[in-house]
C-alpha cells in the first residue's frame, strides 16, 4: 500500500493519496482543486487515479472531486447520510457511489469502510482503512475528515454561523458528542488521518502534527475528556474562531459542483491605463508585501498579500463582483491558485506591479509606528486605536483605550471611524492590521498608522493590557482568578 500525504499550508488542509501497489490503482481522499499535484504523484508512483473520496461537503475550500471526475474519470465516493439539504446534486453526472454507515468499497486490495460521524456536518463520514494486500484483516487507520483532528474536533456551529441555518449549533454539538463515543470505542492502535491542521477555522485548538492515533487522542484531546454531553456542548460551542462568510459560498459550490477549471490559464494582463477605471468600479487587490505597499500604492486599491489571501480573502473579497489584481510575476500564479482554492473565480485580469509603479498614477502611503511612538497619543485620546484581532484574542488581553473591530468586518466598520485624529490599527504582530490600514485608506481615511509589532511589541514595552471579564473566570470554580 502507498499512503501519500499532501498539505496546503495556506488552507491548513490535508489530503491523501491511497494506492494499491499490486494493482496500480489509487484514490484521493478529500482532494482540493489543485489536482495536478495528485496526478503528478500518481504518475511518479506508476499509479492510476480511479476514485475520489469525500468525507463531507467542505466549507473552507473548493473540492477537487469534480475536477478529478472530469479530467481522469475518477469515480466519486460521497455521503448519502444526513437530511435532503445535505445531498450532493452533481454526482449523478459521473461514476459514483453514495455511501451510508457501514458501506464498503475497495481500491485494489485496500478496503475502506464508512462510519457516519455527524456533528461537524450532518452528512459527515469517516473511513476505516484495511490493507488486505499487506496481509491485514483489521483496519490500520481512520480518515476522519473534519470530525476528529489532532488535539481537537470539528466545530458544530458552522451551519449556523456561516450558512445561516439557525438553531443547528446545539443539535450538531450533541450529535458530535455521540459520534465521539463511537470513535472512543475504536482500537487505540488505529492511526488518525484528519483533513486539517493548525490554523484552520474548522475547529479550535488544532494541533500542527499531521497524524495521531485513537489512543493518543482519547488520552490527550481536550474535546474527548468530557464525561457528560452537556459539559461537552458548552465547551465545543465556546470560543470557536469566527466563521468567514465565504464558508457559505463553499458549501453551495461543493454541494452543486464547482466550475471545472481544466487546464486553466492565468488571467489576462491588462493595460495600466485602465487601472483607474477598475478601481472606481470594482475591487482592486494589490497582492504585494505590506511593507512595500505601505510606502507607495495606487490610491483606492487594497492590500491582501499573497500569503494571506486564504486567511483574509474570504472575508474581504466580494464573490459577486469582478476582481482585479496588482501583482508581479513572482506571486501571480500562487495568488490565482489560492483564490481558486477558496472559490474566487471572478478575477477579470491583473495589472503588472512594475507597470503600475511607473504609471504616474496618484499614490498614497501609510506609516508604521512603534508602541513608544504612539503610546502617549493613544493614552491621551489624541489618536484612535482599533484592534482587528479575533474576539477570543481581544478577550485574552487588549490595549485599554482600543476599540474593537474584527478584520473580517472592517469594510463595514471603517465608515464609523473618527475623522479628526490619527487611526492606529493593531493586531497581534502587524500583519492583519496592515490589511486594515489599506482598507481604511481606500475608504478615504486620511491619517492611517500601523502599530509595528502589534500587541506583542506593546506588551514587551510594558504598556498596560486589559483582560475581558470572561477571561477572569476560572471554568472549574466559577470564581474570578
Amino acid at each position: 500500500m502507498l499512503l501519500k500525504y499532501f498539505y496546503d499550508q495556506e488552507l491548513a488542509h490535508a489530503s491523501y493519496l491511497v494506492g494499491c501497489q499490486r494493482t496500480g490503482e489509487a484514490i484521493i481522499v478529500d482532494p482540493d482543486r489543485n489536482i495536478q499535484q495528485y496526478l503528478d504523484a500518481a504518475k511518479h508512483n506508476k499509479m492510476t487515479i480511479v476514485g475520489s473520496v469525500e468525507t463531507h461537503i467542505h466549507a473552507d475550500y473548493v473540492s477537487g472531486s469534480r475536477e478529478l471526475a472530469e479530467r481522469v474519470g475518477a469515480k466519486l465516493y460521497v455521503s448519502d447520510e444526513g437530511p435532503a439539504d445535505w445531498k450532493y446534486t452533481f454526482v449523478s453526472d459521473y461514476k459514483h457511489q453514495l455511501l451510508k454507515d457501514g458501506d464498503t468499497f475497495q481500491v485494489g486490495n485496500i478496503k475502506l469502510q464508512t462510519m457516519h460521524t455527524p456533528g461537524h456536518t450532518p452528512e459527515s463520514l469517516s473511513f476505516l482503512l484495511t490493507d488486505f494486500g499487506g496481509g491485514a484483516d483489521e483496519p490500520m487507520g481512520l480518515f476522519t475528515g473534519d470530525f476528529v483532528f489532532v488535539g481537537s474536533t470539528g466545530r458544530p456551529d458552522l451551519l449556523e454561523e456561516a450558512a445561516g441555518q439557525k438553531g443547528t449549533a446545539e443539535p450538531g454539538a450533541r450529535e458530535l458528542y455521540r459520534s465521539i463515543q463511537k470513535f472512543c470505542e475504536l482500537p487505540d492502535y488505529l492511526q488518525v488521518w484528519p483533513s486539517h491542521g493548525a490554523g484552520s477555522a474548522c475547529g479550535k485548538g488544532l494541533g500542527a502534527i499531521p497524524s495521531s492515533t485513537v489512543g493518543y487522542e482519547k488520552k490527550f484531546n481536550e474535546a474527548l475528556q468530557f464525561k457528560t454531553e452537556d459539559e461537552f456542548v458548552k465547551y465545543i460551542l465556546t470560543d470557536q474562531p469566527e466563521a468567514p462568510p465565504y464558508f457559505a459560498v463553499m458549501k453551495h459550490v461543493n454541494k452543486h459542483g464547482p466550475k471545472v477549471l481544466g487546464q486553466a490559464s492565468l488571467p489576462e494582463k491588462l493595460d495600466v491605463a485602465d487601472l483607474q477605471k477598475a478601481i472606481e468600479a470594482n475591487m482592486v487587490v494589490d497582492v504585494g508585501a505590506s511593507e512595500n505597499y505601505s510606502q507607495s500604492h495606487v490610491a483606492g486599491s487594497i492590500n491582501i498579500p499573497t500569503k494571506y489571501i486564504a486567511r483574509d480573502g474570504g472575508w474581504l473579497i466580494d464573490y459577486e463582483k469582478p476582481l482585479y489584481l496588482i501583482a508581479d510575476s513572482a506571486v501571480l500564479a500562487e495568488s490565482i491558485r489560492v483564490l481558486r482554492e477558496i472559490g474566487v473565480d471572478n478575477v477579470v485580469g491583473y495589472f503588472d506591479a512594475e507597470d503600475v509603479a511607473n504609471s504616474g498614477l496618484a499614490t498614497e502611503s501609510y506609516k508604521y509606528r512603534t508602541p513608544a511612538e504612539v503610546v502617549d497619543q493613544i493614552e491621551n485620546g489624541d489618536a484612535y486605536m482599533v484592534d482587528v484581532r479575533r474576539q477570543a484574542e481581544w478577550d485574552e488581553g487588549h490595549v485599554p483605550q482600543a476599540a474593537y473591530s474584527f478584520l473580517g468586518s472592517i469594510i463595514q466598520d471603517v465608515t464609523k471611524l473618527p475623522a479628526d485624529k490619527p487611526i492606529v490599527f493593531q493586531c497581534r504582530s502587524g500583519a492583519r492590521s496592515a490589511v486594515a490600514c489599506s482598507i481604511a485608506q481606500a475608504a478615504g481615511v486620511k491619517n492611517v498608522i500601523n502599530l509595528n509589532g502589534g500587541i506583542i511589541a506593546w506588551e514587551r514595552c510594558g504598556y498596560p493590557i486589559n483582560v475581558s471579564e470572561a477571561e477572569l473566570v476560572n471554568c472549574g470554580s466559577g470564581k474570578k482568578c
